[in-house]
């Protein structure tokens, strides 16, 4: 090699290392990681409809709470999501049974903690939904449970937290307790007026395109004010490894210290309600 090749290839050198400095110093931290990230892969995603977590949109398409949340971190970890459609019920399944890496809006429990992590970035509580016709001294929990005649339906697998989950038990031993694949399904069987309450969180109705027929229809009671519960990215311990759970984790806390998580909860529903969804160590 003479002298003056040397001196090029210095120089070309030189070059290419300026370059990447001012890559790195121009461009946001997230954007160079998702750039140059190599650990993901392709991870396989599972949604369901549930209000505005995921709903399909006038043009049909989907969206939502749940996948503007996978789309913000595939953006910023450079992971790619495989996205697909099931009901909670197989979800739950497809979990257990370590054929699936992610879920979302998924309350962590410690049977669950048994094959999985959890990133929580939404927090909530349940409220009755009653028929208009339900007796006044059965408007209360205590009161609902003391009529057997009552029924409630509940999407299946779903938690409801600490208090209506314990209430919801009794119920069951009652028989009194009808069970649904899906939301939409829960919503047909209360206008068909086949139960007397549903349990559900305003996130959960707020899409619904008949929801000012479904509410006046409905009254609406809050029996466990203090009863909320977090919810967020299920992660399989067995399919993914500790370091991508760890990148999605970072990533998750960043976008709730930023306030691109409540920014992505305006899109889908009131700015009162979103800011109800903050967690709590991240509310301002």
């Amino acid at each position: 090699m003479t002298a003056s090749t040397s001196l090029t290839v210095m120089r070309n050198l030189k070059n290419i290392l300026i370059l990447l400095i001012f890559v790195c110093l121009v461009l946001p931290a997230s954007t160079v990681l998702a750039a140059t990230n190599t650990v993901c892969g392709s991870l396989k995603v599972a949604f369901y409809e549930h209000g505005a977590l995921y709903y399909k949109n006038i043009s049909g398409d989907y969206t939502g709470i749940d996948k503007d949340i996978i789309d913000e971190l595939a953006h910023r970890t450079g992971c790619q999501f495989e996205i697909s459609l099931e009901s909670r019920v197989r979800i739950w399944s497809q979990m257990e049974k370590n054929v699936l890496d992610i879920s979302v809006s998924a309350i962590e429990i410690p049977e669950r903690e048994k094959y999985a992590y959890f990133i929580n970035y939404i927090t909530a509580r349940n409220y009755a939904l009653l028929q208009n016709d339900v007796p006044v001294r059965a408007q209360t929990m205590a009161g609902f449970l003391a009529n057997p005649s009552l029924t409630v339906a509940v999407v299946k697998s779903f938690r409801h937290g600490v208090i209506f989950d314990a209430w919801l038990d009794k119920l069951r031993l009652e028989n009194r307790v009808h069970e649904v694949a899906d939301f939409r399904s829960l919503f047909r069987v209360f206008k068909a007026h086949r139960v007397d309450a549903i349990i559900a969180l305003p996130i959960s109705w707020g899409q619904l395109t008949v929801k000012e027929e479904f509410l006046e229809n409905a009254r609406i009671f809050d029996w466990a004010s203090n009863d909320k519960f977090d919810a967020g990215l299920v992660i399989s311990k067995k399919r993914v490894d500790k370091k991508i759970f760890e990148l999605l984790q970072k990533a998750m806390q960043e976008m709730n210290e930023d306030g691109t998580t409540e920014a992505i909860f305006k899109r889908h529903i009131s700015s009162s309600i979103a800011h109800e969804l903050v967690l709590e160590k991240y509310k301002h």
